[in-house]
């Protein structure tokens, strides 16, 4: 509950202790690790909470972005260049 609104003004919201356990859950929501039921509670506590839905909305951001980014592969000549380092200091180590 906001302690800047008068308590006929605060309805019904979630206090911090409750948004805490729901932010816990969030990702587990987005990856799908939750059962129906507990689906169900986050998913109603997102409808009645702006700033859970907003953390919720920043965290699937987030995960789609990181997910597109690692798609990417490195370009071939990066690889070889890599890879030759690795093999030289492989090679440096086994002569030590």
């Amino acid at each position: 509950m906001s302690a800047d609104l008068p308590q006929d003004q605060q309805g019904d919201q979630p206090s911090k202790g409750e948004c805490v356990e729901y932010l816990e859950r969030i990702v587990y929501l987005i990856d799908n690790e939750l059962d129906q039921k507990d689906c169900a509670e986050v998913q109603l506590h997102l409808e009645e909470c702006a700033p859970c839905l907003r953390e919720y909305d920043l965290e699937r951001t987030v995960k789609a972005v990181v997910a597109r980014s690692c798609s990417e592969t490195a370009p071939e000549d990066l690889r070889q260049r890599v890879l030759l380092r690795i093999h030289e200091v492989q090679v440096r180590i086994g002569d030590a």
